[in-house]
């Protein structure tokens, strides 16, 4: 048996035992080499040395004694004194020449390495691993270098000092000492790695659970043109995926949701050999930035490696990937277990905004949190002692080197960056709320004015004027108490689902499909057929501001499709196994005609809330094909993603005929009530609804009462005119004799029952009485589930 060498290891004798020989991320290299290549994950091989050896290294050569001495009582809070004494112990190191035994032992590895890679042609990223990087508990998320395209025995032992040097970064020195580890106790080691050519082809990173709100039955892909540090660096805004993990393990479609990065630039080889010179960011085509990066194929592919490494570590995992362009093949470059949602407890801590103001800037929100104070804009790290503890930083992209600030910062935006950049990583780890990829901060945003930064409004983060007010309420989960109805959600933002899936929940009792179509699609359906049938009909503006819209899409139709397909799988796959409730686009024809090219196909009406809507629409010969669109992208998710907790819900259906057209048109586009346990609700809401509900019911498996409509077509006034608006209450008795007769007719058939409104939140007496009709669930907004959850169950 060979005797493990004291200096250099193969990635294939090493294991997650090694990680303080070789650090976390070597170990982890080595872990998966050793036991998951045969799982097909490809992972490329290299040679990692030891921290035995960086030991020796710098201790048998005084520069130990040396570094102690530098770093002894450092005030890292002192950020020009922090730079003079990391700047002067880097230089040190890389001056220093190796001893004899362990240079010898790299230029043999490299050697073998080489030969196996392609011999003089090849290239080699050589990267840090520290002892205490990607532990459980601690990211040190970009603390030390990495140097790509690294070719030759010189540059590559050259690189190898720098690798060393770069565990006494500015950025490193303070993370160890506000994170409490000693500066000594921390051994580095130095993995060569073969390149994959991912210069000429993408790469990205993806976790095994949303990285907002903790929700783990998603894997979540990034991905960008070019090397990864483009991603990871925060340069590049990339494209994004969510990979639904119960279809892709049983072998079904599983992509929930795409959405295309701008992808401005990419990182490339350079021809320089310079260590740090030899790559450089260059632009992309603008072509290229309105497509996707990777296919659905590749996609699934990459979730799948993602699920094998998951199950192997056993906890959710941050994962760096890259496609190479030479052989069309996606390797895993890196892998570490997640630190920051992973951690989250059954308490929910929830931002709200209680004011409001003009938006100055928006883009990525990271950490649900609110942040405010005054603007500093940072345009380089030299500056770095003018920021003063509860400014908002705002830059290009915010390099780690800047973590000693970052953690002094009320919130962070940033002109670059995607989710998984280190900026966004480092912000979630301290609890800071971030912007990313706003495109203009450091244009917009003046050093001085006064800000608020909300990243507690969906997946959009706000930059508003001013200091606003905004609250903060902490709720214990997992303590709950009982409540006799089911409480549901009203949700229409599928970028909101998986964290409005953590609050108490029976499911979605309506999702509004026309809420998904303006927000994923925001053109006309009409107008999307026209340009799949004949281009040349559309007016030339137009057809080229759609045709750039659906670039990233197999084709008009295909757009619409997949993009309601992908808000419906959002929301039912962050809801399941609970209902939920779609129900049919309720748009009226002045909506419609707000929707782009939507003027040229809806017809002007006097009183729209009354006119060509819900069931009435769904017939008509001038709707049927984009009715067909809808039932397409429900069947994908029900039928071919196996989301079958999704239920139908047809509005405004005004007669029976109506109610047995609209079940046989379902039916005829593969959406046949009772099958696959297909359920089909009506929202009822307009008075017939309730006056034979019984026979309304033969064709439904339920209602869900919408008390807004049934109120105003009750009441007959208005409710958008402000000059009736007094006389609008769902309490009015009328109004509750209507709810009454649908809610009897429901319960006397056996069939599902709920309300859809804000009555029962705004009006405690209304929810007792529905409680008293016995009523099945309220569906309600979300930021008053937890309040009239709790306010409901005193009534028990």
């Amino acid at each position: 048996m060979t005797t493990p060498s004291r200096n250099v290891r193969w990635f294939s004798e090493l294991g997650l035992g090694d990680l303080e020989q070789v650090g976390g991320k070597n170990a982890s290299l080595g872990e998966m080499v050793s036991h998951l290549t045969d799982l097909g994950v490809r992972v490329p091989d290299g040679f990692a040395t030891t921290a035995e050896a960086f030991h020796r290294f710098i201790g048998d050569t005084g520069l130990a004694e040396r570094i102690a001495g530098l770093l002894d009582g450092l005030d890292t809070d002192d950020v020009r004194r922090l730079a003079e004494v990391g700047r002067e112990i880097r230089e040190a190191v890389v001056g220093q020449p190796f001893p004899e035994d362990l240079e010898a032992e790299v230029r043999a590895a490299y050697e073998r390495l080489a030969a196996e890679s392609g011999g003089e042609e090849a290239s080699f990223a050589v990267r840090s691993s520290a002892t205490a990087e990607d532990l459980p508990d601690a990211s040190f998320a970009g603390q030390q270098e990495t140097f790509l395209n690294v070719r030759g025995i010189d540059a590559v032992l050259l690189a190898i000092r720098e690798v060393f040097a770069s565990l006494y970064n500015d950025r490193a020195i303070a993370y160890r000492v506000h994170h409490g580890f000693a500066h000594a106790d921390v051994g580095l080691s130095a993995g060569v790695q073969r390149m994959v050519r991912s210069d000429i082809g993408s790469s990205g990173v993806m976790f095994t659970m949303d990285t907002e709100s903790g929700f783990q039955d998603a894997v979540f892909i990034t991905s960008a043109y070019g090397l990864g540090e483009g991603v990871v660096q925060g340069a590049v805004n990339p494209d994004e995926w969510y990979v639904y993990k119960p279809a892709l393990r049983a072998g079904r479609p599983a992509v929930l949701k795409r959405g295309v990065g701008d992808k401005a630039t990419k990182m490339v080889y350079t021809s320089d050999t310079t260590v740090g010179r030899t790559t450089e960011f260059v632009d992309v085509d603008p072509a290229d930035r309105r497509l996707l990066s990777l296919t659905d194929e590749e996609v699934q592919e990459l979730a799948r490696h993602a699920l094998v490494i998951e199950e192997h570590y056993g906890r959710p995992m941050d994962i760096e990937w890259g496609k190479d362009g030479v052989d069309g093949q996606l390797y895993v470059l890196q892998a570490r277990p997640e630190t920051v949602e992973s951690r989250r407890t059954g308490a929910q801590e929830r931002f709200r905004m209680q004011g409001s103001g003009p938006v100055l800037v928006e883009g990525r929100a990271i950490g649900q949190k609110i942040g405010a104070g005054a603007v500093r804009v940072m345009t380089s790290i030299e500056d770095m002692h003018e920021f003063q503890e509860g400014e908002v930083l705002v830059a290009d992209m915010t390099d780690p080197d800047w973590e000693p600030i970052m953690k002094r910062a009320s919130a962070i935006v940033t002109n670059r960056g995607g989710r998984t950049c280190h900026a966004a990583i480092i912000a979630r780890e301290l609890g800071i709320p971030a912007v990313v990829g706003s495109g203009s901060g450091t244009r917009d945003l003046a050093d001085g004015r006064e800000v608020t930064v909300s990243c507690a409004e969906g997946d959009t983060g706000l930059v508003y004027e001013g200091l606003l007010d905004f609250s903060v309420e902490r709720t214990e989960l997992d303590a709950m108490p009982d409540v006799p109805v089911k409480i549901m959600m009203n949700v229409g933002t599928p970028e909101q689902a998986f964290s409005f899936a953590q609050l108490p929940h029976k499911g979605v009792g309506l999702a509004r499909l026309e809420f998904i179509i303006n927000r994923q699609i925001g053109i006309h359906p009409k107008a999307l057929l026209d340009l799949a049938a004949d281009p040349e009909s559309l007016d030339p503006a137009l057809r080229e501001r759609i045709t750039e819209t659906i670039a990233a899409y197999p084709g008009p139709r295909e757009f619409f499709v997949q993009r309601v397909a992908e808000g419906i799988s959002m929301l039912a796959a962050a809801f399941a196994p609970e209902p939920v409730i779609v129900r049919m686009s309720d748009f009226k024809s002045n909506e419609y005609a707000n929707l782009v090219g939507g003027e040229a196909y809806e017809p002007h009406e006097e009183n729209p809330m009354l006119g060509y809507r819900g069931a009435s629409r769904y017939l008509s010969a001038e709707f049927a094909d984009c009715f067909a669109m809808e039932c397409e992208a429900l069947r994908h998710v029900r039928d071919e993603m196996g989301l079958s907790n999704v239920w139908v819900m047809i509005p405004f259906v005004r007669t029976l005929a109506e109610a047995r057209g609209v079940i046989e048109l379902l039916g005829k586009h593969g959406l046949v009530r009772g099958e696959n346990g297909l359920k089909v609700v009506m929202m009822c809401e307009v008075p017939s609804n309730a006056v034979i509900a019984e026979q309304f019911l033969e064709y439904f498996d339920g209602f869900s009462i919408g008390s807004n409509d049934m109120t105003q077509l009750t009441l007959g006034l208005d409710r958008d005119s402000a000059l009736v608006a007094e006389g609008f209450d769902e309490r009015d008795p009328a109004v509750l004799h209507m709810l009454e007769l649908a809610i009897t007719a429901c319960k006397k058939q056996g069939k599902y029952v709920g309300i859809c409104g804000q009555g029962p939140s705004d009006h405690p007496e209304l929810a007792e009485w529905l409680l008293g009709q016995g009523i099945e669930s309220m569906s309600l907004n979300p930021d008053t589930v937890v309040d009239t959850w709790l306010r409901l169950a005193k009534l028990s």
